[in-house]
């Protein structure tokens, strides 16, 4: 078993930055030079491809969208690009990637004619799903997923426990050099996300500077409010556990493209893979490969019907086997790097907004232990 790697950051925003940044800084240059590359690549944006003088100036045109969202996560990006080197504008594109490729993606943005066939752009696939407190055996509603993505994404999964001056601690399963991605705060607000691929990119805020924002509020309606005023640069499905005003714990999903977005309430239930439910976000979604699309479609298939077959019944244990859920054909949710698609499960997070605990664990599910943490706490063993 490889442990799940710890990195806790205390401080005021710069300092967090800092710290995170002289801790990692190797990994982050190399994640930062391997995004800057993969940004310019057709591969991933559907035939448009852009140079990097090119993605520069559009990153350039985001970072003012995000100095006015969340001024304290750039004063966080300051320190880390004084600790590592690299500019902040470039660290602001890695973190962002996948939104910022959504924006490489739509035509205009770069002044040109949209393609007479563009290709089917490339996804990162992940299987998120929410169960309220009605749904458990226990009584406690649970938020969690697979995080997969291209296998050489796997060595830098880390779980990042940040806890600043002036707002809730919190702790992130997320990558080096990025400052959130799936996490829970002190209040019990969850956030768990799925990407998506959006045909509507542009010059906006990218998805981890919202969520690490939505983990610094005290209730899920808060954090639905934060979610739904940002201006977006991409494409993502969000799922939101957490308490509200009364302390009743709620769950939302919403997939938001760039310009549209639809918030759905979850009363049971709910699974959530990588692509569109809600037809008014199927008519911005753009294309993807065949086998990426088949990935999708299964592992939402086998994600609802395990999920529907236990409400009720559902447990901690329930929710962990289905991250390492097999399939014979290989579109699995616990996903391995097949011919011509090199993507896996590089690690999987379970969330109790009931307990403040999160459970992480780092690789493929099926050959790890889940670890148990406590928000705010130095609690960390190994479970099942």
């Amino acid at each position: 078993m490889t442990s799940i790697r710890v990195l806790t950051v205390a401080g005021a925003p710069y300092e967090l930055g800092y710290i995170h940044g002289k801790a990692y800084a190797r990994e982050i240059a190399e994640l930062t030079e391997e995004r800057l590359r993969l940004c310019c690549d057709p591969f991933w944006t559907g035939g448009q491809q852009a140079t990097l003088e090119e993605a520069l100036a559009i990153g350039r045109a985001c970072l003012q969208h995000h100095e006015a969202f969340a001024p304290e996560l750039m004063e966080e990006m300051r320190g880390m690009a004084d600790a590592t080197g690299i500019g902040v504008n470039e660290l602001v594109i890695m973190n962002g990637f996948t939104d910022f490729v959504d924006i490489l993606a739509n035509p205009a943005v770069l002044g040109r004619q949209r393609i007479a066939e563009a290709r089917a752009g490339d996804v990162v696939d992940c299987t998120a799903f929410i169960v309220a407190p009605s749904a458990s055996a226990d009584g406690y509603g649970y938020l969690g997923q697979t995080w997969d993505m291209h296998a050489s994404a796997t060595p830098y999964v880390l779980m990042l426990d940040v806890r600043p001056e002036d707002a809730p601690a919190l702790m992130t399963f997320t990558i080096t050099g990025c400052v959130g991605m799936i996490g829970m705060n002190e209040h019990g607000v969850a956030v768990g996300i799925n990407n998506l691929l959006g045909a509507d990119g542009r010059p906006g805020v990218h998805w981890v500077y919202v969520v690490r924002k939505m983990l610094a509020q005290r209730t899920v309606e808060e954090a639905l409010a934060v979610l739904k005023s940002a201006p977006l640069s991409g494409a993502h499905n969000y799922l939101l556990l957490g308490p509200d005003a009364d302390g009743a714990l709620c769950g939302y999903n919403v997939e938001h493209m760039a310009t549209r977005y639809a918030v759905l309430p979850v009363h049971s239930v709910y699974a959530h893979t990588n692509h569109c439910l809600i037809q008014e976000m199927l008519e911005v979604e753009r294309p993807r490969k065949a086998v990426s699309q088949a990935s999708t479609l299964a592992r939402y298939s086998q994600a609802s019907h395990w999920l529907d077959a236990q409400v009720g019944a559902i447990t901690l244990e329930t929710l962990m086997a289905l991250t390492r859920h097999h399939e014979q054909d290989g579109l699995s949710v616990c996903a391995h790097v097949q011919p011509g698609y090199d993507v896996e499960s590089s690690g999987a997070c379970i969330m109790s907004p009931s307990t403040g605990e999160l459970w992480a664990l780092w690789g493929n599910p099926c050959q790890n232990d889940y670890e148990v943490f406590k928000v705010g706490d130095s609690l960390r063993q190994t479970t099942v």
